[in-house]
């Protein structure tokens, strides 16, 4: 019916509409491209247009018909007193066939007012029906409820700046926006974020790449779907009257390490120094702090450039009475050197991205929101900053703060787009993992998996999101005794 394909054409602009509206967030949700709304928009308005043009059609049509049943209807009761009039006229004695004439026309005359009742009758429920998809095109849309998806995020350690993106984008709304409910679960010492979430217990993880590699060698079907970090953030810190400036000043040295996986960078740049580990410096596990470095029981210590090297600038300097200021200290990067390993990045299960669809379709998701995050701590560090805190750590707003300014350094700028893999960072990484013995065998090709992260920084930087990073820079922080 024609009423119904109007219907139809109403249906379809409405709902294309109502998608593009439900996509397009709050202010912090990257823009989206007007010229789909727009054309929607006008498709909506023509549908409009063309309800109206049909229920007024159908009006006209009504009337007509109501019109052409009220004059039959007038000439069957013309026919109907003629017919009675004849027969009063002729007493009864009125010619048979003068009867049947008139009986004649009086019956044509009734079928032709049953049957304009009956087009009037169709004209006018054409009419409403016409109304009623005007009406319908008028309406606002109902809103589509968009299925909420329970999403599990495994953290490599304990709530701090390190991990603000994840924080800022449950804060903000960024991961509701994407029609996720993500719950962030806290690192720890003994926390191993690939065996979390190979266990199943999480359905993403942040972990550095070694000890998501190392899992997966042993047969943990993981793979690397977002590499966040674009730099590494280790160092060798020592103090700057220890005349230890470069790899080679460690000779004869006693040097501090972390143990459990993060010395390695530390062992690869000896041996490309030319030194031995094992005799041209006196190794020593140290703990996760820079006491042994202030004491002096060791000349070097490891650090990481937003925590550890943050302690040192955060105690005060017995010589001075003041804080100890970077001047103090001088820092090996094994950026510089050569020997840096990739470390935060987004985790997934590489079985469930192969069986289930619905499940990569939430990975893009995720690391898409998840990397508005990054951007979003990047663009408002002082939000980020109060976002962690909210979140209870145990450390203070200036060395926080300290922190995030640092993460960002190790974020942006990233030259392919934010989580991209850098193919070169990555071989370095494995040549590093295997010269060390960290890994048997370099990883097969499905270690990481770059689409997903190609595809969420390709929708981002349709919407027009700056997903580079060239114009960040740090900003000055000012560290207070203890971090506070």
């Amino acid at each position: 019916m024609k009423v119904r394909n109007t219907l139809v054409r109403l249906l379809v602009p409405l709902l294309a509409l109502g998608l593009i509206a439900a996509a397009c967030g709050e202010d912090d949700e990257p823009a989206v491209d007007t010229s789909a709304a727009e054309a929607a928009a006008a498709e909506a308005a023509a549908a409009q247009a063309a309800a109206e043009a049909d229920a007024a059609a159908a009006q006209a049509e009504a009337d007509t018909a109501a019109a052409e049943a009220d004059a039959a209807a007038a000439r069957a009761a013309e026919a109907e007193a003629a017919l009675e009039a004849a027969m009063a006229e002729a007493e009864g004695a009125i010619d048979p066939e003068v009867v049947a004439a008139l009986e004649a026309e009086r019956d044509a005359a009734q079928a032709e007012a049953d049957a304009a009742a009956a087009a009037k009758a169709e004209a006018e429920a054409a009419a409403a029906e016409a109304e009623a998809a005007m009406e319908e095109a008028m309406a606002e849309p109902e809103p589509v409820a968009e299925e909420v998806i329970d999403v599990t995020l495994q953290l490599q350690w304990f709530t701090q700046s390190q991990f603000a993106g994840y924080y800022a984008a449950v804060a903000t709304g960024i991961y509701e926006d994407y029609g996720l409910n993500v719950e962030i679960l806290e690192g720890g010492v003994e926390i191993v974020p690939a065996s979390v979430l190979d266990s199943g217990a999480a359905d993403f993880a942040v972990s550095w790449v070694p000890r998501g590699l190392v899992p997966r060698e042993e047969g943990v079907n993981i793979t690397n779907i977002a590499q966040v970090f674009q730099r590494s953030a280790t160092l060798q810190v020592a103090f700057a009257d220890s005349g230890i400036s470069t790899v080679t000043d460690l000779e004869g040295r006693t040097v501090g390490n972390w143990g459990f996986g993060n010395e390695f960078e530390l062992l690869a740049g000896l041996r490309k120094n030319g030194l031995d580990p094992d005799s041209d410096v006196q190794l020593v596990q140290q703990n996760f702090d820079m006491l042994a470095l202030i004491s002096g029981e060791i000349d070097a210590a490891q650090a990481m450039i937003y925590n550890e090297y943050a302690q040192v600038l955060e105690t005060v300097n017995p010589d001075t009475g003041e804080l100890y200021q970077p001047d103090d200290l001088n820092i090996i990067n094994w950026n510089d050197v050569g020997t840096a390993m990739l470390q935060d990045a987004l985790w997934a299960d590489a079985d469930r991205l192969d069986d289930d669809p619905a499940y990569h379709e939430t990975a893009v998701k995720f690391v898409e929101a998840s990397l508005l995050g990054w951007i979003y701590c990047r663009d408002n560090p002082e939000e980020c900053v109060d976002i962690v805190l909210d979140n209870a750590p145990t450390l203070g707003r200036s060395h926080q703060t300290w922190q995030l300014n640092e993460i960002n350094a190790l974020i942006w700028p990233s030259p392919l787009g934010v989580g991209v893999m850098d193919p070169d960072l990555w071989a370095q990484t494995v040549d590093v993992a295997t010269t060390e013995g960290i890994l048997a065998s370099a990883p097969d090709d499905d270690a990481y998996r770059p689409e997903i992260a190609w595809e969420a920084v390709t929708n981002l930087r349709n919407a027009g999101v700056d997903v580079i990073g060239n114009n960040w820079q740090r900003v000055p922080v000012t560290l207070l005794p203890g971090g506070e």
